[in-house]
């Protein structure tokens, strides 16, 4: 499991998230997921908001539906509808070691996700073979754990740095391309193959292996997941900007309201997702 450490005494935290279908797609295939909850009840967060961490764990995730039809949009909301349930539950059962079981809990949590897709998918034609990926950030006391399948992303903004870090990595071979220095991030965006997926939850993939690491955090440290529509329309140093030092008239608009806002202005072919996390 990858970690990164900081040092932690953030106090709350501050998350905003904004999905659209775009100028093209007749659906929204995008899911996201705003929740908190602890060892007694569990709790939808709206789209905008704040709350002191501590008494409570967070969650925030997006999800890409893929299936033609409705069948994707039907696969994210079943990937996002299936965390609410499942990650409570291995919360109350790893509570007390939950640094040693992490990637147990999300071995768990995107095995039982993807035999939920792939269960629904073989039984009705209208959403056979569907998949999703699922991009995921759970917030505890002084630590963000994540997980990760598919081209879906989740980035890093630390509070003292100059620049952002993609913390997860794109299943696909132009991501390992970009990853391992062979090609630029402007070639990755125009790779004729940058869609094709490696590994997916549900449809025709037999072995479920995400990408699980682990960020200590610290005030002012912000975290975006995002959906590929959203990276689709805006390069990995606009969207620093974008979050990091907004104009006085964008300031005043939640962050990934702005962030989706400026991709459509510059794409907007595919569904586009932010979810925005701060912690202050």
């Amino acid at each position: 499991m990858d970690h990164l450490r900081n040092i932690s005494d953030a106090r709350c935290v501050h998350w905003s998230g904004h999905t659209d279908r775009g100028h093209v797609r007749p659906n929204n295939e995008d899911s996201f997921l705003a929740l908190c909850f602890n060892a007694q009840e569990i709790h939808y967060l709206g789209k905008i908001g704040e709350a002191p961490t501590g008494p409570t764990d967070f969650v925030f995730a997006v999800s890409d539906g893929m299936g033609g039809a409705r069948a994707g949009e039907f696969a994210s909301r079943i990937t996002v509808d299936k965390i609410t349930h499942l990650l409570p539950r291995s919360f109350k059962q790893s509570a007390m070691g939950l640094e040693t079981g992490v990637e147990d809990v999300f071995g768990e949590l995107f095995d039982q996700i993807h035999r939920a897709l792939t269960f629904v998918g073989s039984g009705d034609e209208e959403v056979n073979g569907m998949q999703a990926t699922l991009s995921l950030c759970w917030f505890t006391p002084g630590w963000m754990y994540f997980g990760h399948i598919g081209d879906s992303r989740i980035y890093y903004l630390p509070a003292k740095g100059t620049e952002m870090k993609q913390l997860s990595h794109d299943d696909t071979f132009v991501g390992w391309l970009f990853r391992t220095g062979q090609i630029s991030e402007r070639e990755a965006r125009h790779h004729p193959r940058r869609t094709a997926l490696q590994k997916a939850l549900g449809g025709g993939n037999q072995f479920i292996d995400p990408h699980v690491g682990a960020v200590a955090y610290e005030p002012g440290d912000m975290f975006l997941i995002c959906s590929d529509g959203l990276t689709e329309g805006l390069y990995d140093n606009q969207i620093f900007e974008m979050l990091r030092h907004p104009d006085a008239i964008a300031a005043g608009s939640p962050p990934a309201l702005r962030l989706v806002g400026a991709s459509l202005e510059r794409a907007g072919r595919d569904n586009t997702t932010a979810v925005v996390i701060e912690m202050k």
